[in-house]
Order: C-alpha cells, then sequence, then structure tokens
C-alpha cells in the first residue's frame, strides 16, 4: 500500500493540508470547522509534494486561474462520485441549489442526499462544492465555515461580498 503523504498550503483562508498517495490528491483540509483536517498518525509530512496543486491553488488565491488540472484520487460511493464529478461541471462563476444539482445527476429527487455527499467531498475548492447554493439562494452548510464559502464565491467573481449577503441560484459571477 502506498504512503500518504502530506504538505501545508498558507492561503488567504488559513492553511490547508493537502494529502494523497502516489502524487494524487485525495484530500484538501481546512484550518477549522467540520472540514477540518489533521494528519494521520501515518501520514508523512513531505512539503514537495503536490507542487502542481499548490502552484494552481495559489494561482486560483491570486485570481489568476478559475479551473484545476489536478491528478484527483477522491474516494467515495459510487453516488458520492457522481456527485462530485457535477460539482466539477459547474462554471467558474456561477452557483446552483442542491435541487438542480440533483436534476443534473438524474435523481431529482435526492436534493438531501446530494447534500450530504456535497458536504463529503473530501477535495473543496478544487471540486468546487462553494458553488452549491440553497434554493432561497442563501449559503448553506460548509466545512470551512460560511465566511470561507463567501470569501471563495467573492474571489471567483472578482468582488467582495458583505457578510450576510447571499447569492441567488444561477447568479452569474463576473470573474477578473
Amino acid at each position: 500500500m502506498s504512503e500518504t503523504r502530506y504538505t501545508i498550503l498558507a492561503s488567504p483562508i488559513g492553511p490547508l493540508v493537502l494529502a494523497g498517495t502516489d502524487g494524487r490528491l485525495a484530500c484538501v483540509g481546512f484550518p477549522t470547522g467540520k472540514g477540518a483536517v489533521t494528519p494521520g498518525p501515518d501520514w508523512h509530512r513531505d512539503d514537495a509534494a503536490f507542487a502542481d496543486a499548490r502552484a494552481q491553488l495559489g494561482a486560483y488565491f491570486a485570481g489568476r486561474l478559475t479551473c484545476f488540472d489536478l491528478a484527483l484520487d477522491p474516494r467515495g460511493t459510487p453516488f458520492q462520485l457522481a456527485v462530485w464529478q457535477a460539482l466539477t461541471e459547474i462554471p467558474p462563476g456561477e452557483t446552483i441549489s442542491y435541487g438542480e444539482l440533483a436534476r443534473r445527476i438524474g435523481r431529482p429527487t435526492a436534493s438531501r442526499a446530494v447534500g450530504a455527499a456535497n458536504g463529503a467531498n473530501p477535495l473543496p475548492i478544487v471540486v468546487p462544492c462553494h458553488r452549491v447554493i440553497g434554493a432561497s439562494g442563501a449559503l448553506t452548510g460548509f466545512g470551512g465555515g460560511l465566511d470561507t464559502k463567501r470569501f471563495l464565491l467573492a474571489l471567483e467573481r472578482g468582488q467582495d461580498v458583505a457578510p450576510g449577503e447571499d447569492v441567488a441560484p444561477g447568479e452569474q459571477m463576473t470573474l477578473l
């Protein structure tokens, strides 16, 4: 079995844990919140690991990159994998509701299950679960916290979002 390697990336939302095996990124962990990741006891820190991910995330946070091209290794059920694949098809600068995401994967009555799969996404930011919002346009649960979700959406549209401001489903965002 391959050894899990990890590195820590400084970012505007705090230090992110990047981890995986065989050069394939399996995890992006937030510093706090329900998406917080602590390296496991059998993980080995390797700051040379995931150079592509570090560079692309750096470019994303600098507003120079909107889509990632990385070797990924998401681990989940077939349903979760379908949801996560569909997340990658949401264009940068757009948001959709959980119900719309359920329709896009051919499961129109499964919006709650889609929400659970979205919440279990091991690769936030790279697999853009932050682009999914509530049917009312409200920003809803996010592993890195709602302030982080708001920040990521604002970054993608090149604007600041005031605290408490929500983004409507399908709203086209202006990119840098």
